[in-house]
C-alpha cells in the first residue's frame, strides 16, 4: 500500500496539473473568442454587431467569474492609482523611442500628417479603448501567464504573442504589437496599473497611425478585414 505521505504527494501534484489545465484553458477560451469575433463574426454573421457583442460579453463573464473564484480584487488587477506615476516612469521611455521610431519610418515613408480632427476625436476614444485591451491582456491573461510560468520572460513573451496573433494578418500590427505587448507586459510585472498602460498605448496607437502611410498599414485593419 502507498504510504500517506506519497498520496499526499500524488494529491499534490494532480491538483498543481489540474489548476494549470484550468489555467491555460482560460486563456486559450478567451484568445479563441475574441479571434472568433473577428475573424468569423464580424465579416459574415448576420447582425454582426449583435453577436460580436454577446461573444465579448461572454468573454468579459468568464474572466470576471475567474477573478470572484481566485479571490483577486480591482486593485490587484490594476484598477488603481496608488503606483499610477511609478507606472508611467517605467513606460515614458520606452512609449517616447517607439513614438519617434514610428516618426522615422513615417519620415523614411512620407507618410507623416497631422489632422487635428483626427488628433482630437482620438485623445478621447483611444485611452478608453487602450484601457479596455490592457484590462484583457493584463489584468486577465497575463495574470494567468504568471500563473504558468511566473513573472519573467516566459510570461511576458506568452502575452506578447497572444497580442500579436490578434492583430493578424496586418504585417505592420503584428510586429509592433508584438513589440508593445513585450514593453506593457514587462511593465505591468511590476507596477499594474491599466490607467497608466491605457495612455501608453493610446499615444503608440496615435502615432503609429499619424506616421504610417494608410495603405501600409492598410488603415489598421485586422482579420477578414484585413483583405478587404
Amino acid at each position: 500500500m502507498e504510504s500517506a505521505d506519497t498520496l499526499q504527494e500524488t494529491d499534490k501534484k494532480t491538483s498543481v496539473l489540474n489548476d494549470r489545465l484550468l489555467t491555460t484553458w482560460e486563456i486559450a477560451s478567451v484568445t479563441v473568442t475574441f479571434l472568433i469575433a473577428e475573424w468569423v463574426v464580424l465579416p459574415f454573421a448576420a447582425n454582426s454587431k449583435l453577436v460580436f457583442a454577446f461573444l465579448i460579453a461572454l468573454a468579459l463573464g468568464l474572466m470576471l467569474l475567474s477573478h470572484h473564484a481566485r479571490g483577486e480584487s480591482a486593485h490587484a488587477i490594476g484598477w488603481r492609482v496608488d503606483n499610477f506615476f511609478r507606472t508611467i516612469r517605467l513606460l515614458v521611455l520606452p512609449t517616447i523611442i517607439i513614438a519617434m521610431l514610428f516618426v522615422g519610418l513615417g519620415l523614411l515613408m512620407k507618410g507623416l500628417r497631422f489632422d487635428r480632427a483626427q488628433v482630437i476625436q482620438w485623445s478621447l476614444t483611444l485611452p478608453l479603448w487602450g484601457l479596455a485591451q490592457q484590462y484583457v491582456l493584463q489584468g486577465f491573461i497575463n495574470r494567468r501567464a504568471q500563473e504558468l510560468y511566473g513573472q519573467g520572460w516566459r510570461s511576458v513573451l506568452l502575452v506578447a504573442a497572444i497580442f500579436a496573433l490578434l492583430h493578424l494578418p496586418n504585417p505592420w500590427l503584428t510586429v509592433f504589437t508584438f513589440i508593445g505587448g513585450i514593453i506593457w507586459a514587462y511593465v505591468y510585472q511590476r507596477a499594474p496599473n491599466l490607467f497608466a498602460l491605457a495612455l501608453s498605448h493610446a499615444l503608440m496607437s496615435m502615432m503609429l497611425a499619424l506616421s504610417l502611410p494608410p495603405a501600409t498599414i492598410n488603415s489598421l485593419r485586422v482579420g477578414i478585414k484585413y483583405f478587404g
